[in-house]
């Protein structure tokens, strides 16, 4: 954790169905009437990946809204899972439904990196109703191939190494082709957000066994398709956000899933990958501007000029 983070947050624990404590950080207070939001990391990350965007949009001074940042099972602060095979899209969706009613969340905006954004099309399938509207970030119902690899490629497949540089000079191998701009200080945080601290030296800071939700996966057969999934997300707006250099979602997918929404805004972050940093100047002022839509219940202008040409 970077130094002073905490004091932004509150750190809550709350046990899953099936008895596994489970951490969140809760940005905010409970009676603020705009719209809530709950962040969902990726594969192997954790809450701290939303943290200046929890931030800016907690303390905005003219709609301060409360954020929910979760550390799914296995991640973070979050217990590792002595069966691994629980390590699955399904019963992490229940478990955002166990946080949500320990928070008293009953309703909300998702924000969903990678991973997250599938546990967020789980969860319009199980409980849709709990959505008011929903960003995807730099995932959607079609999975590049050559991304996954790379991901089965290295999660819980890096060694441990001594310290921070160490650290960031290893992700800047794995993933410095897909963010070319980013500056030292956005490498660093991010090493700092990766890895934990233990008595050998920096260890990912994720049960390695995740790595076996991967290992069933044959990137020689066509991978399946999630559209029906998506299509729960329906009934509520949508943002559907993809880095320009991903691996992960296709341009072509990004411009299908468009067509499809009856609500959805697109956005291209050039010169970042997968995924891209949602808490950047940019990024996460689009963001905040799509949840002041949701709070006021307006259509977009496309919804809106739809419904007119009706």
């Amino acid at each position: 954790m970077q130094s002073g983070e905490s004091a932004a947050f509150r750190s809550v624990f709350i046990s899953a169905a099936d008895g596994l404590r489970l951490h969140a950080r809760d940005y905010g207070e409970r009676f603020w009437q705009t719209t809530p939001v709950i962040c969902l990391p990726g594969l192997a990350r954790t809450s701290a990946d939303f943290h200046e965007l929890a931030v800016r949009l907690s303390t905005d001074p003219q709609v301060p809204r409360r954020v929910v940042a979760c550390d799914m099972r296995g991640r973070g602060r979050s217990e590792y899972d002595p069966k691994p095979a629980n390590y699955d899209v399904a019963i992490e969706a229940a478990d955002i439904l166990s946080v949500m009613a320990a928070v008293g969340v009953v309703k909300a905006a998702f924000i969903g990196a990678s991973r997250g954004g599938l546990q967020i099309m789980a969860l319009a399938a199980m409980r849709p109703t709990v959505i008011a509207g929903t960003v995807l970030v730099d995932i959607g119902p079609v999975i590049e191939g050559k991304g996954l690899a790379r991901i089965k490629g290295y999660v819980g497949k890096l060694p441990t190494v001594p310290n921070l540089s160490e650290a960031t000079a290893m992700l800047k191998r794995l993933a410095g082709a897909q963010f070319p701009a980013w500056s030292d200080a956005q490498w660093n945080r991010m090493a700092e957000r990766s890895f934990r601290q233990s008595s050998s030296g920096l260890l990912p800071d994720y049960d390695p066994e995740l790595a076996s939700t991967l290992g069933a996966i044959d990137l020689e057969a066509p991978l399946p398709t999630l559209w029906l999934f998506f299509e729960a997300l329906a009934p509520a707006p949508l943002l559907a956000i993809r880095g320009g250099n991903s691996d992960i979602l296709s341009a072509a997918t990004l411009a299908e899933m468009a067509r499809r929404h009856p609500d959805c805004e697109t956005l291209t972050i050039e010169g970042e990958g997968h995924v891209p940093d949602v808490g950047a100047p940019l990024l996460s002022g689009r963001i905040a501007a799509f949840l002041q839509r949701l709070d006021s219940g307006g259509a977009s202008l496309h919804a809106k000029n739809q419904a007119t040409r009706r």
